[in-house]
C-alpha cells in the first residue's frame, strides 16, 4: 500500500488480512528507527491477523521507503491520520497500537480525533519530555538534537529526522484528552522509559482504562509484548461501549 499524508508525504505501508469475517482493525504505529518491515513489528503482525484482525502498518516520516523526516512524534499524527482514512470506512472496530514515538502520535491523533476510533493501546509510551539520565538519553540526544547525530541517524540508521523539532503538548496531557479506552502497557524492565511514565499515564486517563507492567519487557514491540497488546485490543472493543468517567471515579 501507499499512503498520502494531509502534508503530502508519500508513506509506504503494509496491510496483513485476516480471513474473514475480521474482528476489527488495527493500526500499528512504530517507533524511532524502527518499520513496518521489522521483525518485531511483523511477528506482532501476524499474531494480531491470527487473533482475527485486520492490519496495517507504515513506515513513518524519515523512516525506510517512507518520504519527509521525522518529528520525533508531533507531525506524525498526520501519519496516523492517513492510514485511519485508509481503512475506517470499513466500520468495523479500530484499534490504534503505537509504541514509544509511534505511541505519542498515536495519542496526539486519538486526542483530536475520537470519531471512529475503538480504543488506544501504547506500549512504552514516555509521560513527559524528559529523557533518562543515562547512557541511552544522552545517545538519543546527540541524535535528535545535533547536526553531526541526525547525520549519523540518516547515514547509518536510515532515518531522517528534522532539524528542528517542535514540543507540543506531553503524552501525559494527551492521554487526559481522550475520550476512547486506553490500554497502557509497558516493560518494567525497560531501558529507555521508566515504568512510571506509565503510571503516570494510566493515573491521568479516564476510564475506562488499563495498566500492564509486564516482566520481561524492554522497549517497544519487543516479543515479551505481544500477548499484552493481544489482550489489550480485546479488551479496548468489549469497553469501547462504557462511558467515559473522570480519572479515580469509581
Amino acid at each position: 500500500m501507499e499512503l498520502v499524508t494531509a502534508d503530502g508525504v508519500r508513506l509506504a505501508a503494509t496491510r496483513w488480512r485476516a480471513d474473514p469475517p475480521a474482528r476489527g482493525t488495527v493500526v500499528l504505529v512504530h517507533g524511532f528507527a524502527a518499520g513496518c518491515a521489522e521483525v518485531k513489528m511483523v511477528a506482532l503482525a501476524e499474531a494480531l491477523r491470527a487473533h482475527g484482525f485486520d492490519v496495517v502498518g507504515y513506515d513513518a516520516r524519515g523512516h525506510g521507503a517512507s518520504g519527509g523526516t521525522t518529528t520525533l512524534g508531533d507531525d506524525e499524527h498526520l501519519d496516523v491520520a492517513a492510514a485511519v482514512g485508509a481503512v475506517a470506512p470499513s466500520g468495523r472496530p479500530l484499534v490504534l497500537v503505537g509504541a514509544s514515538m509511534g505511541a505519542i502520535a498515536a495519542l496526539r491523533y486519538a486526542a483530536t480525533h475520537p470519531d471512529g476510533l475503538t480504543g488506544v493501546v501504547t506500549v512504552s509510551c514516555p509521560a513527559r519530555w524528559k529523557l533518562p539520565r543515562n547512557a541511552r538519553g544522552v545517545l538519543s540526544a546527540l541524535l535528535t538534537q545535533t547536526p553531526l547525530g541526525r547525520n549519523v541517524a540518516r547515514r547509518h540508521m536510515g532515518v531522517r529526522i528534522a532539524s528542528r523539532v517542535a514540543r507540543a503538548a506531553p503524552p501525559v496531557e494527551l492521554a487526559a484528552a481522550l475520550s476512547v479506552p486506553l490500554a497502557v502497557i509497558h516493560g518494567r524492565d525497560d531501558p529507555f522509559i521508566s515504568a512510571e511514565d506509565a503510571t503516570l499515564l494510566y493515573d491521568t486517563a479516564h476510564e475506562p482504562r488499563r495498566l500492564d507492567l509486564v516482566e520481561g519487557l524492554g522497549h517497544a514491540f519487543d516479543a515479551p509484548a505481544v500477548a499484552p497488546v493481544l489482550a489489550a485490543v480485546d479488551w479496548c472493543i468489549d469497553h469501547a461501549a462504557s462511558p467515559r468517567q473522570p480519572a479515580g471515579a469509581v
